[in-house]
C-alpha cells in the first residue's frame, strides 16, 4: 500500500473512533442521549395512595422522586403524578406551600405536575394510567403512560398496605394484588413496554408480587418489606427540628430516594442500591420479584441522570445520615404516633388539647374494636385455641396470599360492611380473611360471625 494510502487509512480510523467516542459513554456504555434515541423514551407513574396530614410522608417521597426524575432529564410530559395533594397547604403545616422529605430539607413541592389530586387519586384511574387507556380516565389531566414497546417505565408507589392490597384515599377504595397483576400482563401483553421497575413502599408490599409476579414479562420490582411485616415510617417528628407534627419520610423510600442524590445513577445499577437500600432499612426485609436479570442494568435507564450529585442529598448515605436522626415508626403506629404528638403540644387544658386527645382515644378504641372482632371470629370459626393461629398462618415462600382472589375481595367487604372500615391499623388482619377463604369458610358463615363478633344480631 503506498504512503497515501496508509495516510488515508489512518485519517479514517481516527475518524471512526472519534465518532464511536461521541456516542459511547465511560467504560463503553451508550450516552444517556443516544440511550434515549435508540432504546425509546423513559416514563414514570408516581402515586402517593393516602391523604391526611398525619400520612404527610407519602406524598413527601412522591415529591422526592418527581424532582429526582425531573433533575434526570425526563419530561413533565412522561412523569404521571397521583397524590391527594392536601399536605402542603394544610392548616397543620408550619410551612404553608412547602414539602420537605427530611429534616433541614429543601422544598420538594414546588413543581410537581398535580395530574391527578383529590377524588382523582383512585385504583380504576391508576390501572388506566398504566394501560394508557385516556377514555376509562375520570377527572384528572388525562395523561397516562402512553408507551411502546421500546420504551422503558418506572413506577413508584408509597402508601399504607395489606397482605394482598395496597391503600387508596377513599375508603371505598383498594388496590388488590391479583387486579395489578391483571394489569401488569395487560400492558406487557400489548408490547407497552420493553422493561418496567416497580418500586413499592407498604406494610406487606411483598404479597402484592409473592407467587404472582411472572420472570419473563420483563418487570422488576422492589418492596420495603416482605409479605407478613410493616414497613416503617421515618424522620419523626420529636427527632427534627422542624415542628411539622408528623414523619418527614418512610425508611425504605428515603433510603432509595437519598442514594440517588447522593450517586451518579450513570454508574449505578439496581443491584448495587438494593444492596445499598437493603442494609439502611434495617426494620423490614426489602425484597426483589421478577426479572432479576434487570438487576445489572443502570439506574439511568429509567430515572435518567445528572452529572452531580443532587441538593437533597445526605452528607453521607450510611444507616443513619445524621447521628439521632434514627427513630423508625411502624406505618401501623405513624398515626397514633402523630395522635400522641398533638396531644403533647398543645397547651394545658386548651380546647385543643381536647380535641387531640379525642382523635388519640377514638384511634385506640378503633384498634381495640378491631382486635376484639377479628380474635372472636377466629375463636367462632376455628375455636378457642387455634383460632388466631389460623387466622394468621403465613403459606410458604413462593405461594401467592389466596387462591381465589375473588372470594377474599368479598371476605373484605363484607366485614367492613358489617363490623366497619378496617382503618390503616386494622389493615394487619386481611391475612385472616384471605385463610377463611383457604379454608373453605362460606359467605354466610363469614356473615354469621361477622355480626356476631360485632355484637350484631346473627344471620342464619
Amino acid at each position: 500500500m503506498s504512503i497515501q494510502g496508509l495516510l488515508v487509512l489512518l485519517f479514517l480510523s481516527v475518524l471512526v473512533e472519534s465518532t464511536i467516542g461521541s456516542t459511547l459513554g465511560e467504560n463503553g456504555s451508550l450516552s444517556t442521549t443516544d440511550h434515549h434515541k435508540s432504546k425509546g423514551t423513559r416514563w414514570a407513574l408516581l402515586i402517593a395512595g393516602s391523604s391526611g396530614y398525619e400520612n404527610y410522608r407519602h406524598q413527601a417521597d412522591v415529591c422526592h422522586a418527581y424532582q429526582i426524575l425531573k433533575k434526570g432529564g425526563l419530561k413533565d410530559e412522561n412523569i404521571v403524578v397521583f397524590m391527594y395533594d392536601d399536605i402542603a397547604n394544610s392548616p397543620e403545616n408550619p410551612r404553608p406551600g412547602v414539602i420537605i422529605n427530611k429534616p433541614n430539607g429543601k422544598d420538594v413541592y414546588h413543581g410537581v405536575p398535580k395530574d391527578y389530586t383529590g377524588d382523582a387519586v383512585n385504583s380504576s384511574n391508576f390501572y388506566a394510567a398504566i394501560l394508557g387507556d385516556k377514555a376509562a380516565i375520570k377527572g384528572g389531566s388525562g395523561k397516562v403512560l402512553e408507551t411502546g414497546p421500546d420504551d422503558h417505565i418506572f413506577i413508584y408507589y408509597t402508601d399504607h398496605g395489606a397482605a394482598g392490597l395496597l391503600g387508596m384515599p377513599s375508603d371505598e377504595d383498594a388496590v388488590y394484588a391479583k387486579d395489578l397483576m391483571r394489569v401488569l400482563k395487560k400492558k406487557h401483553a400489548a408490547k407497552g413496554f420493553k422493561s418496567m421497575v416497580f418500586y413499592l413502599e407498604a406494610c406487606e408490599s411483598g404479597s402484592m408480587f409473592e407467587g404472582l409476579l411472572p420472570k419473563n414479562i420483563n418487570i422488576y420490582a422492589t418492596t420495603a418489606a416482605n409479605g407478613e411485616e410493616s414497613s416503617y415510617a421515618t424522620y419523626c417528628s420529636g427527632d427534627v427540628p422542624e415542628k411539622i407534627g408528623t414523619c418527614l419520610g418512610d425508611l425504605y423510600s428515603i433510603s432509595w430516594l437519598e442514594d440517588c442524590d447522593a450517586h451518579d445513577l450513570h454508574k449505578e445499577t439496581f443491584e448495587v442500591q438494593y444492596e445499598r437500600v437493603r442494609n439502611r432499612t434495617d426494620e423490614s426485609h426489602v425484597m426483589q420479584y421478577g426479572d432479576m436479570s434487570y438487576i445489572k442494568q443502570f439506574l439511568y435507564t429509567y430515572m435518567g441522570a445528572t452529572s452531580k450529585a443532587h441538593s437533597h442529598a445526605p452528607p453521607a448515605l450510611t444507616a443513619s445520615p445524621s447521628g439521632s436522626i434514627s427513630r423508625a415508626v411502624s406505618q401501623r403506629d405513624a398515626a397514633l404516633f402523630y395522635f400522641l404528638y398533638k396531644v403533647n403540644r398543645a397547651p394545658t387544658n386548651s380546647h385543643e388539647k381536647l380535641e387531640a386527645k379525642k382523635q388519640l382515644y377514638n384511634e385506640i378504641a378503633g384498634r381495640k374494636r378491631v382486635d376484639d372482632s377479628i380474635t372472636k371470629m377466629g375463636e367462632l370459626l376455628f375455636g378457642t385455641e387455634k383460632g388466631s393461629e389460623l387466622l394468621m398462618k403465613v403459606r410458604p415462600s413462593g405461594q401467592p396470599l389466596v387462591d381465589d382472589w375473588e372470594c377474599f375481595k368479598m371476605f373484605v367487604r363484607t366485614y367492613e360492611s358489617r363490623c366497619g372500615k378496617l382503618s390503616t391499623y386494622g389493615m394487619k388482619y386481611t391475612r385472616a380473611f384471605a385463610n377463611m377463604c383457604n379454608a373453605g369458610i362460606s359467605l354466610e358463615k363469614l356473615v354469621a360471625v361477622s355480626d356476631q363478633a360485632c355484637s350484631k344480631k346473627p344471620h342464619v
